[in-house]
């Protein structure tokens, strides 16, 4: 089951939802007070949902919604006026104050999503030949030898160049081996 980041500036608000959230099953709950902090914490996770208010220290639900992976969505917490105005892909939006019923449904919903998301997207995932592995293999390998990356930020470096440029990871670490093998 995905995780959940609840990004809220009030530790004590945050501290009661996530009481309500672990006594109702969902483990893998964070409370963060900034949207700086939620990104961090997606950083490690693979899907989920971010619980906010409109409005955090740093940043405005709008920009943290932009900002989101693909595989999470947010659960904006908000007035009633507010709530039927709210309408843009991955988010949802409850009223506040929000029954705890309707509140854990809402979330067991999101995450039961995300987790069929989820999976259809392993399933549909070609898997890599060896040569293709190769390829990522030795460009962390070389990541981690010029640039003094650990394993992971390597992987994550590649990860993250395959994103920005629309190319696979096994494109991005030949492109990475190819300027490197260039300069010598």
């Amino acid at each position: 089951m995905g995780s959940i980041i609840i990004a809220l500036p009030r530790q004590e608000t945050a501290r009661k939802i996530k009481e309500i959230l672990l006594r109702h099953g969902f483990g893998d709950t964070i409370a963060v007070s900034t949207a700086a902090a939620a990104l961090q914490e997606i950083g490690r996770l693979s899907h989920g949902i971010v619980i906010s208010g409109t409005k955090l220290p740093d940043m405005d639900y709008t920009d943290l919604l932009d900002c989101l992976p693909r595989y999470f969505d947010l659960l904006l917490l908000d007035t009633t006026q507010n709530v039927s105005h709210r309408r843009q892909p991955g988010l949802v939006a409850v009223t506040m104050p929000v029954k705890a019923y309707e509140f854990i449904d809402t979330v067991n919903m999101m995450l039961q999503n995300l987790d069929r998301q989820v999976v259809k997207r392993k399933d549909n995932k070609p898997k890599r030949t060896e040569k293709e592995e190769n390829y990522i293999r030795n460009a962390k390998y070389v990541l981690m030898e010029r640039n003094h990356m650990t394993e992971e930020e390597a992987f994550r470096y590649i990860q993250k160049s395959s994103m920005d440029t629309g190319r696979n990871m096994v494109e991005t670490a030949q492109m990475i081996l190819t300027l490197i093998y260039n300069e010598i």
